[in-house]
C-alpha cells in the first residue's frame, strides 16, 4: 500500500475497536465505551485537534474531536460513529467475535458493520486532515459516541441535551447506507434520509390464579396473552406510500410493473408475496406501521395458573405519524381485548431530513468520483440511529458510508446484530477517502 493509502491504518484501528468489546446490553453498567475513548484519544492525539471527553456515567464515555473553522458563517459538519456493540452468541460464529481477525482481505468481529467500520474510518480521515494542516471555512467535528445500541441515553441524547455547543452541527453523517446497487444504467447508492420511529409498548394481561391440575373454566392470563399475540401478528394496518419510498423505488431499476405495484397502496401487499424475502420485508416495513411481539414473561410454576403475563411489542411508526395514532392502532388490533389489557408505551417519533441540501450535493459529487457511474438515492431506515436526536435539534442528518461491490445487500443487512459480522478492506478504504473528500468539498 502506498504512503497515501489509509487502508492499513483503518484496519488496525478497527481491529482494536472490535477487541475492546464494548458490549451494550441495555444496562447502565454495560458498554464500557471508555475503553474505546482511550484508544481513539491516543490515536488522535498530537495532530492539533481539540479533544473533549464526556462521561455522564462511569465508563459511558464519548469523545469529541474538532477542527475549528475560520468562518463563523460557514456550515459545520459532524461525523458521528458509535463505539458500543450489541451482545453476541459465540456459538453462531465461524470466528472469534471479538478477535478482529483479518482473513483474505476481510476483518471479522462484532461491530465490523454496525458500525465500528465507519467509526474507525471517520477517525482516520479526521486525523489525516489534521496532519495535512486542513483549515476549513466551517468546522469539522468527529464524535465517537456511547450507548447508540440502547436508546442513546448516555450518548447522543445526553450530549444534545447537556453539551449542545460541543456537538451541534448543520450537517451530520452517521450509519449506514452507501451499498452499491448495480443497475443497467449505473450504480445506485442509498442514503438514509429518514428513519422510522419507535412506539415500544409493554402490555400487561391479567387473570386469576388457580391450580394447574384443574384448568377448566379458569381465567388463564397466558391463554389471553396468546390471543393478544395472535391478534397483533395478524393485524394489517393500511399501506402508506411516502415520498422517500416512492423516490427509492423509482431509482433502483425494478421492472416497470413491479415498481408500479410497490407505490400503489392497493397492490403493494400482493406484490410482496411474490418478491424475494429481503425486498418484501423492506417494502412492507417502509410502507406500514409494524407490530412485532418480541418478549413474553409470565407464570411462576408449572402447576399454577398464571394471573399475570407481560408482553413487549416493537412498534415502528412512519414519518408523520403520532404516538396517538400508534396507540389507536394497538387498540384496533386488540379489538374487544383492548379495555382489559394495560398498555405502557414509549413514543420516539420518526425523523426525516430533506434531500435538497448542500450535504446531499457534496456526497453525490464525491461518491461519483470514488464510484464511477454512481448516483445517490434516498432511503427510509426501518431501524433507528442517533441521527434522530440531531434532526430534532435542527440538523440535516443522513446515514451513509461507502462500501465496495464485494459487500452484497442481503449479506450486509443480515450481519446487523447477526452472526459472522465482517467488512472487506476495500470498503474501509472507500469510506475513509469519502470522509476526507466530503470535508474538503463541503467545508472548503
Amino acid at each position: 500500500m502506498g504512503r497515501d493509502d489509509p487502508t492499513a491504518e483503518v484496519i488496525d484501528l478497527l481491529q482494536q475497536l472490535i477487541r475492546n468489546a464494548c458490549v451494550n446490553d441495555g444496562t447502565v453498567a454495560s458498554g464500557g465505551e471508555a475503553r474505546s475513548v482511550e484508544l481513539l484519544s491516543g490515536f488522535l492525539a498530537g495532530a492539533g485537534l481539540d479533544l473533549e471527553r464526556y462521561e455522564p456515567r462511569p465508563g459511558r464515555a464519548s469523545l469529541v474531536a474538532r477542527i475549528e473553522g475560520h468562518d463563523p458563517t460557514a456550515p459545520t459538519l459532524l461525523l458521528m460513529g458509535h463505539t458500543d456493540v450489541v451482545p453476541v452468541n459465540p456459538e453462531g460464529w465461524s470466528r472469534d467475535p471479538f478477535g478482529g481477525e483479518l482473513v483474505d482481505g476481510v476483518v471479522w468481529g462484532r461491530g465490523a458493520v454496525d458500525m465500528l467500520n465507519l467509526t474507525a474510518s471517520m477517525a482516520v480521515a479526521v486525523r489525516r486532515l489534521a496532519d495535512q494542516g486542513f483549515r476549513p471555512r466551517g468546522s469539522l467535528v468527529y464524535l465517537a459516541v456511547a450507548d447508540e445500541e440502547a436508546l442513546g441515553t448516555w450518548g447522543a441524547e445526553h450530549l444534545v441535551e447537556h453539551q449542545r455547543d460541543a456537538v451541534m452541527a448543520d450537517y451530520v453523517v452517521t450509519e449506514s447506507g452507501g451499498l452499491q446497487v448495480p443497475l443497467g444504467e449505473g450504480i445506485r447508492l442509498p442514503v438514509l434520509v429518514a428513519e422510522k420511529g419507535t412506539y415500544w409498548s409493554k402490555l400487561v394481561v391479567r387473570g386469576t390464579p388457580g391450580h394447574g391440575s384443574q384448568p377448566f373454566g379458569t381465567d388463564n392470563a397466558l391463554v389471553t396473552a396468546a390471543e393478544v399475540v395472535r391478534r397483533l401478528h395478524e393485524y394489517r394496518p393500511a399501506t402508506r406510500i411516502q415520498e422517500t419510498w416512492r423516490r427509492f423505488v423509482e431509482a433502483i431499476g425494478l421492472p416497470r410493473d413491479v415498481a408500479a405495484d410497490l407505490v400503489d397502496p392497493e397492490r403493494l401487499m400482493a406484490r410482496c408475496e411474490e418478491l424475494p424475502l429481503s425486498l418484501a420485508r423492506m417494502a412492507h416495513s417502509c410502507t406500514h406501521t409494524t407490530f412485532a411481539p418480541t418478549v413474553a414473561r409470565g407464570g411462576t410454576k408449572t402447576n399454577v395458573i398464571p394471573d399475570r403475563v407481560e408482553l413487549e411489542v416493537d412498534v415502528r411508526t412512519l414519518p408523520g405519524q403520532s404516538g396517538d395514532e400508534a396507540r389507536a392502532m394497538l387498540d384496533e388490533a386488540l379489538g374487544d381485548l383492548a379495555g382489559s389489557v394495560e398498555i405502557e408505551s414509549r413514543d420516539d417519533p420518526a425523523t426525516e431530513s430533506p434531500v435538497e441540501t448542500p450535504l446531499w450535493d457534496s456526497l453525490a459529487r464525491v461518491s461519483g468520483r470514488l464510484v464511477e457511474g454512481s448516483a445517490l438515492v434516498p432511503m427510509l431506515m426501518t431501524g433507528g440511529t442517533d441521527a434522530r436526536f440531531f434532526r430534532r435539534a435542527g440538523s440535516v442528518a443522513y446515514g451513509y458510508g461507502l462500501f465496495s461491490a464485494r459487500m452484497g445487500f442481503e449479506d450486509y443487512y443480515s450481519m446487523f446484530h447477526g452472526n459472522d459480522e465482517r467488512v472487506d478492506v476495500e470498503s474501509l478504504r472507500l469510506s475513509t477517502e469519502l470522509w476526507e473528500a466530503v470535508a474538503q468539498d463541503l467545508l472548503g
